[in-house]
């Protein structure tokens, strides 16, 4: 007898569809599957034959041949089982042969229990895009699939429960669309109240959450850096819809969702050690898995100690900053990644750390503080939108008993800057002023005639690149709409060069070569 019953695999996050072909014929005990199965797959003999035997239905005497179509597409995974499973049960007369309209996924157990499986949210997508009805997972991956409305989501314990419902004997109900119980965001434990001093550092972070920019923080050891870092993310406005489910799909692919809250509601903070490799940082492996990056994807990367990190694993990061995107390669076809990121980066200026500091003298040589900050290369340095001398906090900041603005009131000027931006590229992909493409700047980067005065003062003075030119244009922009104005003021454009980092005592012109000046 032949059947046909339908899956969906998942490479990188590319879900397609999955016909499993099951014929069972007369002639010696075999079971073969084909298709390009990898060996998770052709493992899923044993797992379906004692989940058969754990429902008391013998296994097919004869020949027993599975097909996996498309057949010139890889196919890897354990998601594969259920189907599977149900293909062999429709041909052996067990299960109705009228699913057409259904999909099914999941890994099986050896008492034909069911196991939760990865990237559930991109293949429910595919279901409902390509027209199912139904999906039937594992009962792990319920909340996650019903995220999706417009199909019906069904969450299976066992193939035994599955069969019941099939047959009509035990029907299911599908699961209710999954919304979390709480959307807004919580009290964080950590704020920008904590932070005191750093003027303006504090206000560099705002300009960098209000249009979405990469910041490098610069400065000696405890004076502050990480702490800002850490708090950025409770200063950035809520995430929108689309972004939730953009971000969840990434950790689902990664396996890292909880299966009882699901969403990710928060944005992302993610900060790895300097020690981490390059497939860590960017994603990689035979099944290419998401790297750092993407799982920071609409939230922050924060590099802490970035001069410590491997060259060669930092230089990577320099085509997805520009693009948003991860682009993997291997023999079994190409991954992509979303990595929409804010990337935090902070260091020392030197090895012993106090180059620069006003109260501890630096022990480096010269040649010991240009070999430190040129560990960080010109071309990576140019993608941080703003850099930040962090200077030690004085006495009488860290004893003030003065009250320091919460992370909620800054919050709510990000967010006014942010809705002019919404305003200002609707219609459009773009959602924040660091992601303005070069040819559009004239359109949106709109200034009076003082401020271009100004622009190109700090151009012929400092020599600025291409990349810095257009960068020093989007802070302005943010700039201004922190301040609730049309257009670009001679203000703005001084506010965007104080914080490009062009006259920073550890970087040198347009803040991409190293200025180093030992006291040592």
């Amino acid at each position: 007898m032949f059947t046909i019953t339908n899956s969906i695999g998942l490479f990188g996050m590319n879900a397609f569809p999955v016909t499993i072909e099951a014929e069972v014929s007369k002639g010696h005990s075999q079971f073969d599957i084909s298709g390009l199965p990898d060996i998770g797959i052709k493992e899923s003999r044993d797992r379906v034959r004692s989940a058969l035997e754990a429902m008391r239905i013998g296994f097919p005497k004869g020949r027993v041949l599975l097909n996996l179509a498309p057949a010139d597409v890889k196919k890897t995974g354990s998601s594969y089982d259920l189907a599977i499973c149900v293909a062999l049960l429709q041909a052996m007369g067990a299960l109705p042969d009228t699913l057409q309209d259904a999909v099914f996924i999941g890994e099986l157990g050896l008492h034909g229990m069911l196991h939760g499986i990865r990237g559930v949210l991109s293949m429910t997508m595919l279901a409902r895009s390509s027209g199912f009805r139904r999906i039937f997972v594992p009962a792990d991956n319920v909340r996650e699939a019903s995220v999706i409305d417009g199909i019906e989501v069904y969450g299976i314990e066992s193939v035994n429960a599955l069969a019941g419902h099939l047959l009509g004997q035990q029907p299911l109900s599908p699961a209710k669309p999954y919304e979390p119980d709480n959307v807004h965001r919580p009290e964080h434990i950590i704020d920008m109240a904590d932070v005191r001093g750093q003027v303006k550092a504090r206000a560099g972070m705002e300009l960098a959450a209000a249009g979405g920019h990469n910041i490098l923080l610069i400065g000696a050891p405890g004076s502050g850096k990480s702490m800002l870092a850490n708090r950025l993310s409770t200063i950035l406005p809520e995430m929108s819809r689309a972004e939730i489910l953009e971000t969840t799909n990434v950790y689902s692919v990664a396996g890292l969702l909880n299966k009882n809250d699901p969403l990710i509601t928060e944005r992302p903070f993610r900060a790895p050690h300097h020690t981490v490799s390059p497939a860590g940082l960017i994603g990689g492996g035979s099944i290419p898995t998401p790297g750092e990056i993407s799982l920071a994807h609409n939230g922050v990367l924060f590099l802490d100690e970035l001069a410590e990190f491997g060259r060669s694993t930092l230089e990577i990061l320099r085509q997805p900053l520009e693009t948003h995107e991860v682009t993997i390669s291997r023999a079994a076809g190409t991954a992509v990644y979303p990595c929409s990121i804010m990337l935090v980066g902070a260091t020392n200026p030197c090895p012993c750390g106090y180059y620069g500091a006003p109260n501890k003298k630096c022990t480096c040589s010269q040649k010991q503080v240009t070999a430190y900050m040129n560990r960080l290369s010109g071309p990576l340095l140019d993608r941080f939108d703003m850099c930040i001398d962090v200077d030690p906090v004085p006495f009488d900041d860290l004893a003030s008993k003065e009250k320091v603005e919460s992370s909620a009131e800054i919050r709510e000027r990000v967010e006014a800057a942010r809705l002019r931006q919404n305003e200002r590229f609707r219609g459009t992909e773009i959602y924040c002023n660091a992601m303005i493409p070069d040819h559009m700047l004239r359109d949106f980067c709109r200034m009076d005639e003082p401020a271009e005065v100004l622009l190109r003062q700090v151009h012929d003075r400092y020599g600025l690149s291409a990349r810095a030119f257009s960068r020093l244009q989007r802070l302005a922009l943010t700039a201004s709409d922190l301040n609730g104005s049309d257009h670009i003021t001679r203000k703005d454009i001084a506010v965007a060069t104080q914080f490009r980092g062009i006259t920073s005592k550890y970087l040198g012109r347009a803040g991409s070569v190293p200025l180093p000046q030992s006291n040592a």
